[in-house]
C-alpha cells in the first residue's frame, strides 16, 4: 500500500511540472480535426433538421396564435350580434307592451261589434220567425172566422146561403181587417159586423 502512495507521489512531481499543463502540438490538431469534423456534421445534419424543426414549431405557434385571434374575432362578432339582438328584442317587447292596451282595445270592439252583429242577426231571425207564425196562425183565424161567420150568417138568415159567395164577403172582411191597425181593431170589428149584418 505504501508503494501505491509513492507512485502516486511521484507521478504529482511529474505533473507539477509547467509543460505538462499545456498540450501537445499532435493533441491540437487532433482536436482540431475532431472539432470542424463535428462541426461539419452539425451543419450538414444537425442544424438543418433543428431549423426545420423549430420553422415547424414556430408555423405551429404561428397557425395557433391566427386560430386564437380568429376566434376571438369571431366570438367578439357574436357578442355584438347577441348584443344588438338582445336590444331589438328589448325594443320589441318594449313596442308590445305599448301596443298591448291599443290591440285589447281593438279586440274588445271587434268581439263588440260581432256580438252587435249576431245579436241583431237573432233579432232579424225571430222577427221572421214571428211573422211567419203571425201569417199561419192569422191564416188559421181566418178560416176559423170565415166558417164562425158562415154558420152565424146562416142562422141569423135561417136559411143556407151560397157557400162561396159568403166565403167571398168573409174573406174582403177579413182583409180589410188585415188593412186596419192594431188599435182600430175593436172599431174595425164593430163595422165590419155592421157591414156583414147589411
Amino acid at each position: 500500500m505504501n508503494a501505491g502512495i509513492g507512485t502516486a507521489l511521484v507521478a504529482v512531481d511529474q505533473v507539477s511540472d509547467k509543460k505538462d499543463l499545456y498540450p501537445k502540438l499532435s493533441e491540437l490538431i487532433i482536436g482540431a480535426l475532431a472539432f470542424f469534423i463535428l462541426f461539419f456534421f452539425m451543419a450538414k445534419w444537425v442544424l438543418p433538421r433543428l431549423n426545420a424543426m423549430l420553422e415547424e414549431r414556430r408555423g405551429k405557434i404561428q397557425g395557433d396564435l391566427e386560430k386564437a385571434e380568429a376566434t376571438r374575432q369571431e366570438a367578439e362578432q357574436q357578442l355584438k350580434d347577441y348584443r344588438e339582438q338582445l336590444s331589438g328584442a328589448r325594443e320589441e317587447a318594449n313596442r308590445i307592451i305599448e301596443q298591448s292596451p291599443r290591440t285589447a282595445e281593438a279586440m274588445r270592439q271587434e268581439m263588440a261589434k260581432k256580438a252587435e252583429e249576431e245579436s241583431a242577426a237573432i233579432v232579424a231571425r225571430a222577427q221572421d220567425e214571428i211573422r211567419v207564425e203571425r201569417d199561419r196562425v192569422f191564416q188559421e183565424l181566418k178560416a176559423q172566422v170565415g166558417e164562425l161567420s158562415l154558420e152565424l150568417a146562416g142562422r141569423m138568415v135561417g136559411e143556407s146561403l151560397d157557400r162561396d159567395r159568403q166565403l167571398r164577403l168573409v174573406d174582403e172582411y177579413i182583409n180589410e181587417l188585415g188593412g186596419l191597425t192594431p188599435a182600430s181593431n175593436g172599431h174595425g170589428r164593430g163595422e165590419g159586423s155592421d157591414g156583414q149584418g147589411a
